[in-house]
């Protein structure tokens, strides 16, 4: 399978999918989509008629498919290439496991994206000192619930890499980057660190990526 990941070195969303990808063992090509150069790629023409919603992730597929929505891509994965699976096989653990998933994607995320965040600063006319502190509510908020959730051993829930920590990696990168208060969640720390021990998470890493700054 030949595919192209459009995304963006920092952002946690196409962190995701690069985890994934990795972990599955899929050689895939990449395009940056620099979100904030030259008032970001995002919003040209041509990068929306690849994904309409002029967000990153995006996968293209040979067969000329694009696939938007980090989770939707990553279930796609899932299901296309079982092995290593990313979800439970009992039912109440694949719910645990999509819950902390979606705390971190449906709940944290949206509210601090890119988008978010410029809203916050141009139109609404917010400082970068309180734009950065509602980064850092949103992601203890969401951390707060997450760390009360997971069961480290050493993943999120056990001995296998699940969907869940696919997410909370990336989110930690990003609090560290709004100096969040990592002491504070020891559970989430250690999941962090015992994920990006593995090959497929470090070479996903943000500065590992070639549009890296």
């Amino acid at each position: 399978m030949s595919v192209r990941l459009y995304g963006y070195f920092r952002s946690s969303a196409a962190y995701r999918v690069r985890i994934a990808l990795n972990l599955k063992k899929l050689p895939y090509a990449q395009s940056s989509v620099h979100l904030t150069r030259d008032g970001g790629w995002q919003w040209s023409e041509e990068y929306r008629a690849i994904n309409p919603q002029k967000r990153v992730p995006a996968l293209a597929l040979s067969t000329g498919e694009i696939l938007l929505q980090s989770l939707a891509i990553i279930e796609y994965l899932d299901e296309i290439e079982p092995e290593p699976p990313l979800l439970p096989a009992d039912a109440i653990e694949r719910a645990r496991v999509r819950a902390v998933a979606q705390i971190i994607a449906c709940d944290i995320h949206p509210l601090n994206n890119t988008s978010a965040l410029n809203y916050l600063k141009g139109p609404l006319k917010h400082d970068q000192a309180a734009v950065d502190e509602w980064y850092r509510h949103w992601v203890v908020q969401g951390f707060d619930a997450a760390e009360a959730l997971i069961h480290p051993g050493p993943y999120a829930f056990g001995s296998h890499v699940t969907v869940a920590d696919l997410c909370l990696v990336p989110q930690v990168f990003n609090a560290r980057r709004f100096k969040v208060d990592m002491g504070r969640y020891p559970k989430i720390s250690a999941v962090d660190a015992a994920c990006l021990k593995l090959p497929a998470f470090d070479k996903a890493r943000p500065e590992n990526q070639p549009d890296a700054e």
